[in-house]
């Protein structure tokens, strides 16, 4: 009886790791708006879905740093769903008080940029499986606007 259970048991969990996932990458990160308080940046998460059916998100976790310090962190709770058998682009806005950017003052002045690391995770409602989490991590600069692209 041991040895049919064992067998059970691998049997499930060799179907369930070659079960399809959906895949996802931040495409872009960019300066959305700059408002009284805070400056918000706006994260693209292209998310591709495998399945006929829609999935709904359940939440977006993120956590965003520069020059080794955390600077915001934060979830986005029922972003909606993805689409079926498709890519979904969810948006992704990330506030940063200005208290927090003269911090990073010195990594401004180097070259007009903001270097960051985005951590993101993407929970995400699977049939049979339940709530499964993709883990996303990227790194790169976001350009500040100089005064000749204001003009």
């Amino acid at each position: 009886m041991l040895q049919l259970v064992g067998k059970a048991k691998n049997f499930v969990a060799e179907k369930i790791a070659n079960v399809p996932k959906p895949e996802a990458t931040v495409s872009k990160v960019d300066l959305s708006s700059v408002h009284r308080d805070r400056v918000e940046y706006c994260a693209k998460v292209s998310v591709d879905n495998p399945y006929a059916h829609p999935l709904p998100v359940c939440e977006v976790s993120y956590t965003l740093k520069s020059d080794g310090k955390v600077i915001a962190t934060g979830t986005m709770a029922d972003p909606g769903s993805l689409k079926a058998s498709d890519m979904t682009v969810l948006t992704l806005p990330v506030g940063v008080p200005h208290s927090i950017l003269m911090s990073l003052v010195k990594d401004i002045a180097r070259d007009w940029d903001i270097d960051y690391e985005l951590q993101v995770g993407l929970t995400i409602d699977l049939p049979v499986i339940g709530n499964f989490t993709i883990p996303l991590n990227t790194k790169g600069e976001v350009k500040l606007p100089t005064l000749s692209d204001c003009f």
